[in-house]
């Protein structure tokens, strides 16, 4: 992931992202550093401050960088092996500076700082675990190796390089295919004198992945009725299965997805038509890539199954839940079984931050009224049951003339158009949101006259957050302020 001083400015504190002042000690760098390790990776951007983003630099303290330098090596047990790179910068003072860009990875390893306490980021905190909570990670962890296992038998001819230069163009990645093939993931590895081809490497860039990983495939069937049923009563009226690469199977699935959604249109005010889905667009899209992304591909013995009743879809995944994620605490923990073809979709835009899809997920169900997500670990198979969205006229439509207005006089909507507009405006305009910018912006159409304060209370973030928010939703175009910052209000941009 390459970043811009524009990005290191705007983006929020989250699951991979952090920043740090030049002035922070080694001792506490060394917390974030194993934090991510032990979770899904990320970047330290150190040289600017976490509290406002003001641009340091880090040129002007060449001893302190150089402790800092160290201490992936020197205070993480074991050490953690991260990259370094510099971004170019002109500082608070107007001198020309850098900062300094520490890129985590995800470990197969279970980390700890110099005095044994461990830590895994969640959110944009990082948490200190109990023994128990270690002694899981340490067991879950041992999962991730398989990745970089070399696979028996596969050759770079099993390779489809189209595919992998394709990868190279999205990351703009400045060397050959098979440079980067080489030199990132242990995808290639040498062993006496031999290439090694890893699992992964032919699991996201095979020519036929299946030849290796037979049941490595999603399998999609739809059911008549709201049972799966046997023998003479089998009420199976489509079975489709999706092979080849991780990302050939999550668009070939998720397109299919989508031909099995019913859309519902009603005559609304003034003539105007109003659609709406039994079901949404990116919960499909984010639980076939949970899917594809968390499964356990050392289970050979069934493919990611999606069953679709009349009233529900269930997400078969081989695999225990990873990590320390639980049913209750899913909505807001994450764990990669498989970091790297994580990291592989997040470049294809198919995952926008780690550890927001399921809560996006379940805040779109709560403002339906659509019970939450449920989550079964069934044996060796997670099952993740999405309930389809009762769809009524009433539902998507209220008839009303009278216009709600705020304390100030200030109209907010018409009730007439309420779910109208929330439904299809303002849902269209947050969908291809963070969780959090789509917390805010719902939030501030319901309330105008929100401050940083009460939005940071709304969706649990600081207020210094929300304000980098704001800026870039600004930016975007997608609100705007009308007035000062005390007496004026937010408004969404819907044209």
């Amino acid at each position: 992931m390459s970043l811009t001083l524009e990005d290191i400015q705007q983006l929020p504190e989250g699951q991979t992202f952090d920043c740090k002042s030049i002035q922070v000690s080694a001792k506490a760098l060394a917390v974030p550093i194993v934090a991510m390790a032990n979770a899904d990776g990320g970047i330290l951007a150190v040289g600017v401050s976490d509290t406002n983003r003001r641009i340091e630099g880090i040129d002007q303290e060449a001893k302190h960088l150089n402790d800092l330098l160290c201490v992936p090596m020197d205070l993480c047990v074991p050490s953690v092996p991260v990259s370094f790179s510099y971004l170019p910068c002109t500082d608070e003072h107007g001198r020309a500076n850098r900062i300094l860009l520490i890129q985590v990875p995800a470990s197969s390893r279970l980390h700890a700082t110099q005095n044994d306490e461990c830590y895994m980021r969640v959110g944009d905190k990082s948490k200190k675990l109990n023994f128990e909570e270690r002694l899981q990670l340490m067991s879950d962890k041992g999962e991730r190796n398989f990745e970089d296992e070399p696979l028996a038998d596969a050759t770079i001819e099993d390779v489809n390089m189209e595919a992998v230069a394709d990868f190279v163009r999205t990351i703009g990645y400045g060397k050959s295919p098979l440079e980067y093939l080489r030199e990132n993931n242990n995808f290639i590895t040498t062993k006496d004198g031999k290439e090694r081809i890893s699992k992964a490497c032919i699991l996201l860039f095979g020519k036929y992945p299946q030849r290796f990983f037979q049941r490595a495939r999603t399998r999609f069937i739809r059911y008549n009725g709201t049972e799966e049923k046997f023998g003479r009563e089998m009420n199976v009226i489509k079975d489709v299965t999706f092979e080849g690469t991780i990302l050939d199977q999550v668009r070939r699935t998720i397109d299919y997805l989508e031909t099995q959604v019913r859309e519902y249109s009603f005559l609304g005010e003034h003539g105007q038509f109003v659609t709406k889905r039994n079901y949404s667009k990116f919960a499909i899209q984010e639980l076939v890539v949970n899917s594809v992304c968390h499964r356990d591909y050392s289970i050979a013995g069934t493919e990611i199954q999606i069953k679709m009743f009349d009233n529900r879809i269930v997400f078969e995944t081989p695999g225990r839940l990873p990590g320390l994620v639980r049913p209750e605490n899913i909505r807001h923990t994450h764990f990669s079984r498989n970091p790297k073809i994580a990291l592989f979709l997040k470049a294809y835009k198919f995952v926008k931050e780690f550890g927001e899809g399921i809560d996006r997920i379940c805040t779109e169900l709560e403002q339906t009224g659509t019970p939450l997500l449920n989550f079964n670990p069934n044996y060796f198979i997670l099952q993740t049951t999405l309930f389809e969205e009762i769809i009524t006229p009433e539902s998507a439509v209220k008839e009303s003339d009278a216009p709600v207005t705020d304390q100030t006089g200030h109209q907010i909507r018409h009730a007439s158009r309420e779910n109208t507009i929330v439904e299809n405006i303002v849902e269209n305009i947050v969908e291809n949101l963070s969780t959090m910018r789509a917390k805010i912006v719902r939030y501030i159409w319901k309330n105008p006259n929100a401050t940083a304060d009460s939005i940071a209370n709304e969706v649990g973030i600081a207020p210094r957050n929300v304000q980098v928010h704001l800026k870039n939703l600004q930016e975007q175009g997608i609100i705007r302020r009308v007035g000062p910052d005390k007496g004026g209000h937010w408004e969404i941009i819907t044209k």
